[in-house]
């Protein structure tokens, strides 16, 4: 028999298990985790008159602001830590109905603590982008930030004597800068244990292992609620870039491959680039730094096929996770195959023990590349 338990941390800084009047009161909790954004979440409280909640725990500062959130759910004796957060907002609306109160807790993953102080001018002489990332996130070691740093394809260390990289903004601004610089992304990723994260800075990965496949009109098969495709002809963007030659100054467009060894193409038909785009600013780079960036941008640009849905946790058998592959089966020829996972909402509801999950996926056309996907 498949089972699925909801585990609470919070706290300041470490959090702890949350205490029974806590748990008990939590109705609903939403989890949002997306390619090219920080992750999110939500919890919702139904809060009783005189409850331990309402008359200590609420006035203590259990719930505001800077406080850190983990939310655990264990699928059939496999925990996932869905959320390692920092609550920003809370809202509390009375009700005139008894139990009808209600709380809601509203955060963002840790990173959000890198991005409250401006650091503008910190100088980093004689160190690489990797270099400066890892000095960076040193200083958030107590969030449990373990550094994935892939290096640059082509270095870029600048000599102290020639010139001195400076800080521009927050520390989560510059490490995303760093990251747009190199056709990198910048995410973090909690777990595998509670309270440790995964800081990724790298290119956008796309290949792997993939999920359990997604199965639609599949009879007993079927472990989806809904599942729904589009193929959108304006999303697909042929991207080029102005490379400006040195004597005559003249800005020449030059196209972008949009293969790229980290996200090859997952469909054998690829759906036609009817918009050319010039990636902004490329002019004024080096050729090489303007086409780094540019295969980049090509891999989300290549995503003219989006599909969404929803299901039950317990039917599938496990979580979805986001920025991974996933297989389809069922929906035919043209559809079927690996996707994308580009987002993944995690809905809760502790006291009825349900988890479902909607989801989005994306990749470059129609008919899949892979004679099977595996169930």
């Amino acid at each position: 028999m498949q089972q699925i338990f909801f585990t609470l941390l919070i706290g300041p800084m470490v959090p702890v298990p949350a205490p029974a009047a806590v748990s008990n009161a939590l109705q609903s909790a939403q989890v949002t985790v997306a390619s090219g954004q920080r992750s999110g979440f939500q919890l919702l409280f139904n809060v009783a008159t005189n409850s331990l909640l309402n008359t200590t725990l609420l006035p203590a500062g259990l719930f505001d602001p800077g406080i850190r959130v983990i939310l655990m759910a264990i699928v059939n004796g496999i925990p996932n830590v869905l959320m390692d957060g920092i609550v920003m907002r809370q809202e509390f609306a009375p009700s005139n109905q008894p139990g009808q109160s209600t709380l809601t807790v509203t955060g963002e993953d840790v990173s959000v603590m890198m991005g409250l102080i401006d650091l503008k001018g910190i100088p980093y002489p004689a160190m690489s982008v990797e270099l400066r990332v890892a000095a960076i996130l040193a200083k958030y070691a107590i969030y449990g930030l373990v550094p994935l740093i892939i290096p640059s394809l082509f270095p870029d260390l600048n000599l102290p004597m020639k010139s001195i990289a400076f800080q521009k903004g927050t520390d989560l601004d510059y490490i995303n800068q760093l990251a747009k610089e190199n056709g990198y992304v910048f995410y973090l990723s909690p777990g595998p244990a509670p309270g440790v994260n995964l800081a990724y800075f790298g290119p956008e990965i796309r290949i792997g292992v993939p999920q359990p496949a997604l199965n639609i009109n599949m009879d007993a098969a079927t472990n989806v609620e809904s599942l729904s495709f589009s193929l959108d002809g304006s999303t697909r963007e042929q991207l080029a870039v102005l490379i400006q030659e040195p004597f005559t100054k003249l800005n020449i467009p030059v196209p972008i491959p949009s293969l790229s060894p980290y996200a090859p193409p997952l469909a054998a038909k690829s759906a036609p680039a009817l918009h050319l785009k010039f990636l902004e600013g490329a002019a004024k780079l080096d050729p090489l730094k303007a086409m780094i960036q540019g295969i980049g941008k090509a891999t989300e640009a290549n995503d003219a096929i989006t599909a969404s849905g929803s299901l039950d946790v317990l039917r599938y058998g496990r979580v979805l996770g986001a920025r991974q592959l996933v297989g389809v089966r069922g929906s035919g020829p043209a559809y079927d195959g690996l996707y994308f996972v580009k987002s993944v909402t995690h809905n809760l509801n502790p006291r009825k023990r349900e988890y479902k999950q909607s989801f989005n996926l994306a990749r470059n056309g129609l008919i899949s590349l892979t004679p099977r996907v595996v169930p």
